[in-house]
């Protein structure tokens, strides 16, 4: 697990409630589908579901399981909710569920966060930027949904020592510069967005959730005590297997009464938690679905 990470998106929490701030949009209808913002403004969607701007992290050296459990570090949707990994607990083993808190931010704000999205060159069109000196670090993902168009702009290791270093391409560093001073600024939203248009935050309620199922693997040392699994189908027949992974991992999507049910088993376990379902033991991942998501 990459240390930058976690730090970047604990910064992230710790900002958003640092300050009692004014409530944004809470009063925002998120039934909009398609989304002009006004005569004036940038545009883009308005639905609860639908994605505006979403920084994520792919690839990297980091165990595969890390990255079957974990979410985007910045996703913001059309009714002005910004849902980000909330503060970690520094246990081993850690919870099994992640905590992820949602915030709401008004359309002033939207449209502050799209201008300097602008000013970083989110919207001039899809783009990828390299650095030839470092080794298995991220690449950190920008998809922008605004005036009409969905941009998606890459750099890799980005969040690795000096953000402007291209070792290889010049003509990049100031690209990558200006991204990642618009990824720091993410972290700091109330110092810069207008005053009262972020609200409080809250814990972030899914209603669907994605688990893995893998072979169990405890820890000698730590013993734990087991978890019988509450739903049907049983484990062994649950979800679908999963491409390109490790051999008899699946992976199925719980909701309704199901994710209730379930919400209540797995707050009571850890990540090492062993679940039991006709006699084996297995290990699940939890990772909660954002609203714009609805499958493995």
């Amino acid at each position: 697990m990459r240390v930058g990470r976690i730090g970047v998106a604990v910064a992230t929490v710790a900002v958003l409630a640092s300050a009692c701030g004014g409530v944004g949009n809470d009063d925002t209808g998120s039934g909009g589908s398609t989304g002009a913002t006004g005569a004036i403004g940038i545009e883009h969607p308005t639905g609860a579901d639908q994605l505006i701007l979403r920084v994520a992290y792919e690839g990297g050296f980091v165990p595969y399981e890390y990255t079957l459990g974990s979410t985007p570090f910045w996703s913001l949707f059309g009714d002005g909710t910004l849902i980000v990994p909330g503060p970690q607990i520094e246990i081993y083993p850690g919870p099994a569920l992640p905590n992820l808190t949602a915030t709401p931010v008004s359309e002033d704000g939207i449209q502050a966060i799209l201008e300097a999205a602008r000013d970083a060159g989110l919207l001039d069109g899809d783009a990828n930027y390299g650095n030839q000196c470092i080794a298995d670090a991220a690449t950190t993902v920008f998809t922008t949904n605004a005036d009409g168009t969905t941009t998606v702009v890459s750099a890799y290791a980005l969040d690795v020592g000096e953000p402007a270093s291209t070792c290889g391409n010049e003509n990049d560093a100031e690209a990558r510069a200006k991204l990642a001073a618009f990824q720091a600024k993410l972290t700091d939203l109330r110092s810069w967005l207008p005053n009262g248009s972020v609200g409080t935050e809250r814990p972030y309620d899914p209603t669907e959730m994605r688990v893995y199922v893998l072979p169990y693997q405890g820890d000698a040392e730590l013993p734990q005590d087991p978890i019988e699994w509450p739903l049907e189908p049983p484990l062994d027949a649950f979800g679908e297997p999963v491409q390109n992974a490790p051999a008899h991992t699946r992976c199925g999507v719980v909701t309704g009464e199901d994710l209730t049910t379930l919400l209540a088993a797995a707050g009571k376990a850890n990540a090492l938690t062993p679940w039991t379902s006709g006699g084996t033991e297995y290990h699940l991942i939890f990772r909660p679905l954002l609203p714009d998501e609805h499958a493995c």
